[in-house]
């Protein structure tokens, strides 16, 4: 029986010309999420709107990709055009009150941490933990706290936070609880209903493997009524279809998030790129991106390089005598595509990278 890569590895053209670990970053397009866009493109130029009944089905394909492969309903699937754009909804629509608290943590993106920072500006204290903090401690935090956000998996070190235990902990509090998947969503499994989510996000560029400027936003349809929309368009609203209609009631589902016409290319690009990862199976897939990153780990440290903890996709190493910068050039003139972020090289394969691609990189590390 073929392994999953070599199975999968003609849709991924980029194959013929890199060793592609750059996930966290921007994906190559597989073949089928290129065609799907090219597709819709020459549609369009062809015949204008004359099948837009294919765009609004493409609208609605994205959200039940999503739904399979998070386990929620599609009328909690909105949107949206990336992973900031999501939090900001969530950030922005709650109605936030002097003395209200909200736990973050001091090691996210600042997609996730600049929102919930400038909330003090409303008189809400933000009770800062490290990801590496005990549940322990996260449970005490998280005490009379009215919501609590935290990456799935850290952009920088690929650290794997423990999303079932905290999803308790916040259940048991009455605390919202909102993920960050940017950089878990496609390549590890995702259950929202099992880790009791209230709210998470993810743009499709990195490890769903499609284009950038289009993401999803799930909100649980218990708790929609409480995030207000903060951009308000035409389709925000349930008769968005009746253009006569003065009538500002919100749409009974996820879709009140989005405030107007949406990036139609983008979502093509998206379905196909969710539709790839459902009909391989994330689980398969995860276990081929833990593979290689355990490959990746061992002979990082079998090179005598510091290893940050993990858990995910993303391995990042340095050696303190050698410059990050200089290893990531000297891989790319070799064909192999990393990246350098703070000091260290952080590499992330997804799971139609050949081991055989995985010993170049380590035979090219000096």
């Amino acid at each position: 029986m073929a392994e999953l890569w070599s199975t999968w590895r003609d849709e991924f053209p980029v194959t013929k010309n890199l060793v592609y670990l750059n996930h966290a970053a921007v994906t190559p397009l597989p073949v089928s999420v290129a065609a799907a866009m090219a597709d819709m493109a020459a549609d369009a130029r062809d015949w204008g709107s004359l099948h837009y009944e294919s765009w609004l089905a493409a609208y609605e394909g994205l959200r039940e990709e999503t739904a399979q492969l998070i386990h929620c309903s599609p009328r909690e699937v909105a949107i949206v055009k990336n992973t900031s754009e999501g939090i900001a909804t969530v950030a922005l629509g709650l109605d936030w009150k002097a003395g209200d608290v909200v736990v973050a943590f001091h090691e996210e993106f600042p997609a996730n941490y600049y929102p919930w920072l400038r909330l003090q500006e409303k008189g809400v204290t933000v009770r800062w933990l490290s990801i590496h903090d005990p549940l322990e401690k996260i449970d005490e935090a998280a005490k009379g706290a009215r919501l609590l956000a935290v990456s799935y998996v850290n952009y920088l070190s690929g650290y794997r936070v423990d999303l079932t235990g905290i999803g308790e902990i916040c259940r048991r509090h009455g605390c919202f609880y909102f993920v960050d998947a940017i950089q878990g969503m496609g390549a590890l499994p995702l259950d929202v209903e099992r880790d009791q989510i209230d709210a998470l996000a993810a743009d499709g560029h990195k490890w769903l493997l499609g284009p950038e400027g289009c993401g999803i936003l799930y909100v649980r349809r218990s708790v929609q009524d409480q995030i207000e929309p903060v951009e308000f368009g035409w389709t925000n609203v349930a008769a968005y279809a009746d253009y006569a209609s003065r009538d500002m009631t919100l749409r009974g589902d996820a879709g009140r998030y989005e405030p107007g016409t949406l990036n139609t290319i983008g979502i093509f690009g998206l379905r196909a790129a969710m539709r790839l990862i459902n009909r391989i199976g994330v689980e398969a897939i995860a276990s081929e991106v833990l593979a290689r990153a355990r490959q990746i780990e061992e002979g990082a440290l079998g090179k005598g390089y510091e290893v940050l903890p993990t858990g995910s996709g993303i391995v990042t190493f340095r050696k303190e005598e050698i410059d990050s910068r200089m290893i990531v050039s000297k891989l790319r003139a070799a064909g192999i595509v990393t990246a350098p972020r703070q000091g260290y090289v952080r590499t992330s394969p997804h799971f139609y990278v050949s081991p055989d691609g995985i010993g170049r990189l380590l035979a090219e590390l000096p």
